[in-house]
């Protein structure tokens, strides 16, 4: 497989790295299927193993509709992804055929939780919604899974902002 991302939107500089350095932030690549991709998806939710060949059909599929931005945390050291979160953009007919974002999939893997990753995800997710032209960013999840999730809840850019100026998480079992 060659190098081919998901979308080619830069990220800032500021949202690149982790605080460390040892984590890079950017586009999911077609050869991060060998990178433990799918199993970082399954500390989220059931991601069964899946071939190379079904991972590329769904990649080139979420690809060319223009509409799927997945963001994933590189652990520089092992070449392993260690986290990734969706931004998923919803065309719509309302406010003069405005765009809504859908932040869906975040997961940290279990080793890298309070590290502030997840943090770092979503404020990735919310530079390309906004990029994007999105009128606001919903995350909608089950509130068991995370207090980030608790904190966000679904709710748009303004209130979004405002939280995760004001937002600070303690717990290491979350992100």
């Amino acid at each position: 497989l060659s190098l081919m991302e998901l979308f080619n939107i830069p990220l800032p500089k500021e949202l690149q790295h982790d605080t460390s350095g040892e984590v890079c932030f950017r586009p999911l690549n077609i050869d991060d299927v060998d990178k433990n991709f799918i199993a970082i998806l399954s500390q989220l939710t059931n991601a069964p193993n899946i071939s190379k060949s079904s991972f590329v059909e769904v990649f080139q599929k979420m690809r060319a509709s223009g509409c799927y931005f997945i963001v994933v945390g590189e652990h520089l050291p092992s070449k392993q992804i260690v986290a990734c979160a969706t931004l998923l953009i919803e065309y719509k007919f309302i406010r003069g055929c405005g765009t809504a974002g859908h932040v869906e999939d975040v997961v940290v893997d279990k080793s890298m939780r309070g590290r502030n990753l997840g943090i770092k995800l979503i404020e990735a997710l919310k530079f390309l919604a906004q990029n994007l032209g999105c009128y606001k960013l919903i995350l909608d999840c089950s509130k068991v899974k995370s207090c980030l999730h608790m904190a966000i809840g679904s709710i748009g850019f303004e209130m979004f902002i405002l939280f995760f100026r004001t937002m600070r998480v303690s717990t290491n079992d979350v992100v």
